[in-house]
C-alpha cells in the first residue's frame, strides 16, 4: 500500500510518499494549493491521504471526496505527537511520522464535515466571536465612567434602551471634547463600536435563524426545555453525523465534557474536565445548563443529585447537567425522536 502523508504548512508543504510493504519513503516539496495538491494526487494515486487537520483540512477533503480518495486528517494533540525528546525535527519528519502512524493504525481520526456544515459552524462561531467583542466593549465602557464617579446597573440593565440613549447624551465626538472632558470622546468612540457591533450580531442571528428553521434536527432539539436555538444550531453542526459515535461517553469526550483520570495501583481519581474539542459548543452548553435548571425538571434531578447540598459543588453539577444535555441531543439526532424526560435521571 502507498500511503501519501502531507505536513501542510502556509506557503509549501512537504509530501512524503510512503511504500508500506518496503517501508521506503520518497519526499517532494509542493505549494499549498488545491491546483498543486490535485495534481500530486492525479499522478501518483494513493490509497489514502494523510494531513493534520487544520485550516485547510476543509478544501483538502473536498479534493479528496472528488477524486475518491480517502482522507485521514489527524488530531495531533495526544502523546504520539510529543516531540519533546526528538533531537531531530524536520518537515520531512512530520511527513513520515504521518505515513508511518497511519500505517500502524495509530491515527485519532478527526471528522471533516462537508462544506455547507463547515460554513455553517464557522457562522456560529464567528457570532460567538461577536458576542466575546460586545462584552469586551460593555466592559471598557463601564471602566470609562468609573474613571469619573459614574455608574451603570449591572448585567443587561446597564445597556437597555433607555441607559444607551443616555449614554449617547454623555458622548460627544472626540473633537468635541474639551481637554478636560477627553473620556466623553474615548466614550463616544466605544460606544459607536458598540452599537456597530449589536447591529452584526442582530445580522448574524436573523442568518442563523433562517439556516435554523430550514433544518429539521435544529427544531427537534428545541423541544427540549431550556434548549434554544443557538444551542441546538451549534450542537447538530458539531455533531454532524451522530451515529460516527457508538456511546453517549464518546460525544462527551469529543466536546471535551469528560473528566481527566489518574489511575495508578489502587489510586483512581477524577479530575476536572479535559477541555478538549469545540470550546463554542461547551461554552453555549455550560449557559444551557443554568436555563435548563428553571425549565427542565430532569435537569434539576441531575443537578441537584451531583450537588448533594453542597454550595461547593455547584460548578461541578452544572458540568454534569451540560454533559446530559449534549448526550440527551445526542440521543435524539441518533435515533430521530422528539423530547421524551428520561424515566429515571440516575448516574
Amino acid at each position: 500500500m502507498r500511503i501519501l502523508a502531507i505536513d501542510l504548512a502556509k506557503r509549501t508543504s512537504v509530501a512524503c510518499l510512503y511504500n508500506t510493504k518496503t517501508a521506503e519513503a520518497a519526499y517532494r516539496s509542493l505549494p499549498t494549493g488545491p491546483q498543486a495538491f490535485h495534481d500530486l494526487l492525479a499522478e501518483i494515486e494513493p490509497a489514502r491521504l494523510v494531513i493534520e487537520i487544520g485550516p485547510a483540512s476543509g478544501w483538502i477533503r473536498d479534493l479528496c471526496e472528488a477524486m475518491a480518495i480517502r482522507l485521514q486528517a489527524a488530531e495531533t494533540h495526544g502523546p504520539a505527537w510529543s516531540w519533546r525528546r526528538v533531537k531531530r525535527k524536520s518537515d520531512r519528519a512530520d511527513a513520515l511520522k504521518l505515513a508511518q502512524l497511519s500505517a500502524m493504525g495509530q491515527i485519532t481520526e478527526v471528522h471533516v464535515p462537508v462544506k455547507h456544515v463547515r460554513q455553517w459552524r464557522m457562522l456560529i462561531g464567528y457570532r460567538r466571536t461577536l458576542v466575546k467583542r460586545r462584552t469586551a466593549l460593555k466592559n471598557r465602557i463601564r471602566a470609562i465612567l468609573e474613571t469619573e464617579a459614574m455608574d451603570l446597573p449591572s448585567g443587561a440593565a446597564g445597556f437597555t434602551g433607555e441607559r444607551l440613549e443616555q449614554l449617547r447624551e454623555w458622548a460627544k465626538p472626540m473633537e468635541e471634547a474639551g481637554a478636560d472632558e477627553l473620556w466623553r470622546g474615548i466614550l463616544h468612540e466605544e460606544l459607536t463600536q458598540f452599537e456597530h457591533v449589536r447591529e452584526r450580531i442582530r445580522s448574524v442571528e436573523a442568518r442563523l435563524d433562517a439556516l435554523g428553521r430550514a433544518e429539521q434536527r435544529v427544531q427537534q432539539l428545541q423541544s427540549i426545555p431550556g434548549v434554544g436555538a443557538r444551542l441546538s444550531e451549534a450542537v447538530v453542526a458539531v455533531l454532524d453525523e451522530p451515529h460516527r459515535f457508538r456511546r453517549a461517553r464518546q460525544v462527551a469526550g469529543y466536546v471535551g465534557l469528560t473528566p481527566r483520570q489518574f489511575q495508578s495501583g489502587s489510586m483512581d481519581r477524577k479530575g476536572r474536565i479535559t477541555g478538549a474539542g469545540h470550546r463554542t459548543l461547551r461554552a453555549l452548553l455550560v449557559e444551557a445548563a443554568w436555563i435548563a435548571l428553571r425549565y427542565n425538571p430532569a435537569a434539576r434531578a441531575v443537578y441537584e443529585q451531583v450537588r448533594r447540598g453542597s454550595p461547593a459543588r455547584k460548578k461541578v453539577a452544572i458540568v454534569a447537567v451540560a454533559r446530559r444535555l449534549l448526550c440527551w441531543c445526542w440521543a435524539m439526532l441518533r435515533d430521530g425522536t422528539p423530547w421524551r424526560p428520561p424515566v429515571t435521571t440516575s448516574g
